[in-house]
């Protein structure tokens, strides 16, 4: 059978997950960066208050709803010059503060 190693790995991999006494998985928290997607960002209080530090009402944007998914890096280009590699910076240690 063809699907009888693919089994074994997630059988494995489901073995090696940490669960916790309620029966679900144990996740680390995700580490924010520029990468990570400006909705997930601006759904994070803290993050959201190192974000608007430096952009202000990013989320009342027009076309917020088009680049939400987008992150911070990738939108830089199609900003028109209100993201600058400083406002990166800036963002990006915010963000490492946060732990």
């Amino acid at each position: 059978m063809k699907l009888a190693p693919i089994a074994a790995l997630l059988m494995l991999a489901g073995l090696a997950t940490p669960v916790l006494a309620d029966g679900h998985a144990e996740t680390a928290p995700a580490k924010l960066s520029l990468d990570t997607p400006i909705e997930v960002l601006l759904a994070n209080p803290a993050a959201k208050a190192v974000v608007f530090a430096h952009l202000p009402g990013i989320d009342e944007h027009p076309a917020y709803g088009q680049f939400k998914g987008m992150s911070l890096v990738e939108l830089k280009p199609w900003s028109q010059g209100m993201i600058t590699d400083a406002t990166l910076e800036n963002i990006a240690e915010g963000l490492a503060s946060l732990g």
